[in-house]
């Protein structure tokens, strides 16, 4: 029987793509995140060739949720990485505020437990638009993306963590947009090129 806080969605998915199995000589990167993160991650995978070996874990899964654990460990059986760039945030509107937050500094203490030489990134999650040419904000799921934006910038200048502002990146360009929430091509590669910059750094 699950925990009464835990809030289900009508479809829970994940996808786990891990590069360098069998051994490399690369430095290893974990994109960990949603659909969003899935979206760009070819784009960074194909950059970043011959210079880090790219895996992503990409779950409908929200901070808080044990399960979400659970896949990281899935993930982390697979090696080590030398960088976590870490994204959650456009799921589990069900929860409250305070649940993602205690939740979020579960996740990213756990991931500093069991990688504690990586640079671990946190990615900002991205606003939701709605209307025709996605011109307006859904100003409710937006004020949420950020107040849980603020909340992750808080818990991240605690631990000395790398913040990645994707949400700047595409808050002013509706025309990146396809359904209010995921990205055009030219959207993806505008997001797969800020997570590629700072990786680089």
């Amino acid at each position: 029987m699950e925990d009464s806080h835990i809030r289900r969605e009508p479809i829970e998915w994940c996808d786990i793509w891990i590069r360098g199995c069998t051994g490399t000589d690369l430095p290893r990167v974990l994109m960990i995140g949603d659909s969003i993160t899935k979206s760009y991650f070819h784009y960074v995978d194909k950059a970043l060739k011959g210079r880090f070996c790219c895996g992503q874990l990409a779950t409908s899964k929200c901070v808080g949720d044990p399960r979400l654990i659970k896949e990281f460990e899935l993930a982390f059986c697979e090696g080590d990485f030398e960088v976590i760039h870490f994204n959650n945030g456009m799921h589990g509107w069900d929860y409250t505020e305070k649940q993602y937050a205690d939740g979020l500094a579960e996740s990213f203490d756990w991931l500093i437990k069991t990688a504690p030489k990586a640079r671990l990134i946190w990615a900002q999650t991205t606003p939701k638009r709605e209307g025709e040419g996605w011109l307006q904000f859904n100003e409710e799921i937006t004020e949420r993306v950020r107040v849980r934006n603020r909340t992750a910038t808080s818990l991240v200048e605690e631990r000395g963590l790398e913040i990645n502002d994707l949400f700047s990146v595409v808050v002013d360009r509706p025309d990146y947009f396809i359904d209010g929430v995921h990205f055009t091509p030219e959207g993806r590669e505008a997001l797969g090129k800020k997570v590629v910059e700072v990786i680089d750094q």
